[in-house]
């Protein structure tokens, strides 16, 4: 993506009564959702291209539970194993699954 963004979060806008947007002329439903569709798959191949460059590199992360924790730039990681959440992590990327960063090994970090 031109911006650099990796991580998006996309939904329609819904009109709030008595809102300056409101009073707006609405596109159609099937617009909003058309768009919403194509920014989505842009921010897949953005995540994608993310991940593919984030292997090989070394990433310290926080447990959010087992097997999943994220990275200090909000990657998503993967891996085996059941630290408590809450512990800091570090290991080398080895490989994604097209929504997260996967570690092979990791340790407790220091």
């Amino acid at each position: 993506m031109e911006a650099g963004l990796a991580f998006l979060h996309v939904f329609p806008y819904s009109p709030r009564p008595g809102t300056p947007a409101a009073r707006m002329p609405q596109l159609p439903r099937s617009v909003i959702k058309a768009r919403a569709a194509r920014l989505r798959a842009a921010g897949d191949i953005a995540l994608a291209g993310h991940l593919e460059r984030q292997i090989g590199r070394r990433v310290f992360a926080l447990v959010e539970r087992p097997g999943r924790a994220r990275a200090e730039d909000f990657t998503v990681v993967g891996f085996e194993g059941a630290p408590r959440p809450g512990t800091l992590i570090t290991g080398i990327v080895a490989g994604h699954d097209r929504r997260r960063a996967l570690l092979d090994v990791w340790e407790t970090a220091p």
